[in-house]
């Protein structure tokens, strides 16, 4: 929503598994917001220090809100919840709508489509968020590895 809690959360921990995994010239990442809350602002400290006891960096990360270009440029435009979902639906061109997903979708078992926006919850609500975006990361990934996208 706000591209400082969730969105660069989910770009971090890809970044980092692509990383791991020798894989970043295969892929151009960024995270945006549906809503110009924050643009330009560091995401949550908060966020920054559970993705840091993880290994994940975020602190060079700087919020934006999504652009019309976003949906012609990206192979996927993935939302955290119904609402940026809904939101990302509205504004993206007829032709690219299929492009729109969620991003749990890559972690079915979870039993849920939605990752909770933790900004007014305590430490554990950023800890829940990054369990989740791990396992859709992993779960996006296989997806894209085991339909031939990446080698």
């Amino acid at each position: 929503m706000g591209n400082i809690c969730r969105s660069p959360t989910a770009e971090g921990v890809f970044a980092k598994l692509i990383k791991e995994q020798d894989l970043e010239h295969c892929f151009a990442i960024d995270s945006a917001g549906t809503h110009a809350y924050h643009i330009g602002e560091a995401p949550d400290l908060r966020s920054q220090k559970a993705a840091g006891d993880r290994g994940v960096e975020l602190s060079h990360l700087r919020a934006r809100k999504v652009i019309m270009g976003d949906f012609e440029d990206f192979d996927y435009v993935l939302a955290m919840d119904d609402e940026n979902y809904a939101t990302l639906i509205n504004a993206c061109p007829a032709q690219y709508k299929d492009k729109v997903r969620y991003f749990l979708e890559y972690a079915p078992h979870l039993g849920t489509r939605e990752v909770p926006d933790p900004y007014y919850g305590g430490q554990y609500g950023f800890e829940r968020v990054l369990d989740m975006v791990e396992e859709a990361a992993l779960g996006f990934l296989s997806t894209l590895q085991e339909s031939g996208h990446i080698k």
